[in-house]
């Protein structure tokens, strides 16, 4: 760089013979300062390793590149403590822990963050969604960046730096439980500028406009590095085969054949010196003097910005040359490089010196010339002068075809880019299994979202949303939709061959399948619709997240009377242990309203979920079997089966289990205000006429028949009496 600086200004101040001059001046320069022991230029690795070390460069990204960054700024851990349990459960104390740090991703200011993986995985997608809770802000850069808020607080104004041209990330309490307790090692899309950037635009930037942009290749995304700028651009310049032209007012980074109009020859920039200084040299080399390989190691952009390699062989000797750039570009791209380092490898066999009179002063390294009886282009690496003879070393340059190659990528690994979504909360409560268990009233909570959703912190209000309390997250993601239309009404005696029910699921990650008898009476493909239980034996995809069930078992666990009240868009649930959460309440909720309300990722503005608590887990299932029969005198006797709470299997086909403290039943007869009730302890009750007679009852009436449960009554079997 120095030899073209001082030959421009020589020829300036003296004409040719100080252009010369000043080129070896250069050059004695540029051996001293460019020297490639002590010159250091990006490497590929320092882009994918996060540090916090002092000192630690920072690189200035163009396009848009995938780096680590460096920790600028953090605090220590914060500890959560939460306590779960209660009423009846062992108490548990959970612990969590969240970060707040800042990361500095760029020297130079950017436009934005895309996406970001944590420990590889994805964090953050395409749509700026976060995977785990966190408050997040990036500042580009920009010379009127104030300071950041949170760093602000916890440093003081005053001893807070804004970062100004420096483009930085700021996370504020970012949930560790997903990694290990830590603060996981980040990597970031960063786009500096929109679209591609050419090389000379990176060169001309880094200069501060000492070098301008001519025709150069496209980069998806640079990080430019190292000791200085020649060491940030000298590996992609030597890769792309660019040079550095004298325009005479400013120095231009482009193709050296972009600057040639009709190709220069030696006879048409003056006389020949032959035998003045001595004969012309020119020396080919064999084939064994260049590499037979050559291999670009690069980001490519379509595997998510991991490393990616191209290798290229040609006629050459056994050795091979690696390139690594910090650069993104695609497969084929990486290839043409590769191709085009090749052939300037094997062309650069031949070399030749010229001697030629003082016409040449003005020649500089980087020229192109033509020679005599010579093949293609010349490149000037070297002008000296001496006696009045210019001595030129040359290098035949390659001018490679420009074809696109083709070139495979390989196989990406990249991570699902799923989005959580709004939480989709289903609040029940229904007898289900493991819940005969309960010592007082509660609700299950099954909750979901889209494909990517995962949990959602709950809140928990009793009193109309007066007061709120924090009672832990949601349990795994429940497969939930909803109903199509209205099913028809069901009986639950038998296996329903005939009917069907529509659903739709909430996301495509989320399916359903058939199951053989013996699977549904060991209890498979329970499923809540509505407020009514349900078996299916059969899960046929009828659509995109929609199944039509069929081979139904309706009225499941004492469900029979909710068979007929179903309405349009009815919630529905797989009823699946491990995703239901839940939720204990106050005995005195009983018969009222409560809510709870989701805080996921994408719950801003989230309403609750309101459900009136019936205890229907604590009821026993209403009897059944109901009968009458007349006694003669005008008694009847009614009679009836009871079911239990605690066991469903019925072995023995006569009894089972009581499931409550005592044995006791209310026997009802007649309708409003006119109806009587008798309590008996036994599964029979007989109306006498007399009875009926006192009470103004007349027939036909209706009777109506509750187990007295000690938790409540169940629902009632009726059944009329004539």
């Amino acid at each position: 760089m120095a030899t073209l600086v001082l030959t421009g200004v020589g020829t300036a101040l003296g004409g040719p013979l100080g252009g010369a001059i000043g080129a070896l001046l250069g050059q004695a320069v540029d051996a001293r300062l460019f020297a490639p022991k002590t010159r250091r230029g990006p490497r590929l690795g320092d882009l994918a390793v996060q540090t916090s070390t002092y000192g630690s460069e920072i690189p200035k990204l163009f396009g848009t590149m995938r780096v680590a960054g460096t920790v600028i700024w953090a605090t220590d851990l914060r500890e959560q403590r939460s306590a779960s349990g209660g009423k009846g459960r062992p108490k548990t104390v959970n612990y969590s822990y969240s970060a707040s740090f800042a990361v500095a991703l760029s020297g130079r200011p950017a436009l934005g963050v895309g996406r970001i993986w944590a420990d590889g995985k994805l964090l953050r997608g395409s749509a700026g969604d976060f995977k785990a809770p966190v408050r997040f802000r990036f500042w580009t850069g920009g010379e009127d960046q104030p300071v950041d808020p949170l760093i602000a607080s916890a440093e003081g104004a005053a001893g807070s730096p804004a970062y100004r041209g420096l483009a930085y990330a700021v996370f504020e309490d970012l949930e560790l439980a997903d990694f290990a307790n830590r603060i996981p090692s980040l990597t970031f899309e960063v786009t500096a500028d929109p679209g591609d950037v050419a090389i000379g635009d990176i060169a001309a930037a880094l200069t501060d406009g000492g070098v301008a942009a001519g025709a150069t290749p496209p980069l998806a995304g640079y990080a430019a590095g190292g000791d200085s700028v020649r060491g940030a651009l000298e590996e992609l310049v030597q890769l792309a085969g660019l040079s550095l032209v004298d325009r005479g007012n400013a120095l231009t980074l482009t193709f050296p054949e972009a600057d040639l109009g009709p190709e220069p020859s030696v006879e048409a920039l003056g006389a020949r010196a032959d035998g003045a200084g001595g004969q012309d040299e020119y020396v080919r080399r064999g084939e064994s003097a260049a590499p037979g390989e050559v291999s670009v190691a690069y980001y490519d952009p379509a595997r998510d910005y991991q490393t990616g390699l191209q290798r290229v062989k040609g006629p050459g000797g056994p050795g091979a040359e690696r390139r690594a750039v910090a650069a993104a570009f695609s497969a084929a791209d990486a290839k043409a490089l590769a191709l085009a380092r090749l052939e300037a490898l094997a062309a650069a066999r031949e070399t030749a010196k010229l001697h030629l009179p003082p016409a040449f002063l003005g020649t500089v390294p980087g020229s192109l010339l033509r020679l005599p009886d010579r093949a293609g282009l010349w490149r000037v690496t070297s002008v000296a002068c001496e006696r009045l003879v210019v001595t030129m070393d040359m290098v035949r340059s390659a001018r490679g075809s420009g074809a696109p190659l083709a070139a495979a990528p390989g196989r990406p690994v990249a991570q699902p880019d799923l989005q959580a979504g709004a939480t989709t909360l289903v609040l029940l409560d229904l007898p289900i299994p493991g819940e005969e268990s309960r010592s007082g009233p509660g609700l299950l909570a099954a909750a979901g979202g889209g494909p990517g959703w995962r949990s959602a912190p709950l809140s928990f209000s009793s009193d109309g949303g007066s007061s709120w309390t924090d009672i832990g997250a949601t349990a795994a993601p429940a497969v939930i939709g909803q109903i199509l239309a209205v099913p028809e009404p069901g009986q639950s005696a038998l296996v329903d061959t005939s009917g069907s029910i529509d659903v739709e699921l909430l996301n495509e990650a989320m399916w359903l399948e058939s199951r053989s008898d013996s699977a549904l009476a060991a209890g498979a493909n329970l499923a809540a619709v509505g407020q009514e239980l349900i078996q299916f034996g059969a899960a046929e995809p009828i659509g995109p997240r929609r199944f039509r069930l069929s081979r139904l078992l309706r009225g499941r666990r004492g469900t029979e009377w909710a068979a007929g009240a179903h309405a349009p868009g009815e919630a529905f649930v797989l009823i699946d242990a491990p995703s239901l959460l839940r939720v204990d309440v106050p005995n005195e909720s009983v018969g009222s309203e409560v809510a709870l309300l989701p805080a996921g990722l994408g719950d801003d503005g989230a309403m609750p979920a309101r459900l009136t608590v019936s205890g229907e887990a604590l009821r026993p299932p209403s009897p059944v079997h109901a009968r009458a029969e007349a006694l003669g005198g005008g008694d009847i006797m009614l009679t009836w089966a009871r079911r239990s709470r605690l066991g469903w299997d019925w072995p023995n086909g006569r009894d089972t289990s009581l499931g409550e403290e005592v044995e006791a039943y209310r026997v009802s007869i007649g309708s409003g205000v006119a109806a009587r009730a008798w309590e008996v302890d036994e599964p029979r009750f007989v109306s006498t006429g007399a009875d009926r007679m006192a009470a103004g009852l007349t027939l036909p009436a209706e009777a109506r028949i509750a187990q007295i449960g000690t938790f409540g009554p169940s629902r009632e079997a009726v059944l009329i009496l004539t």
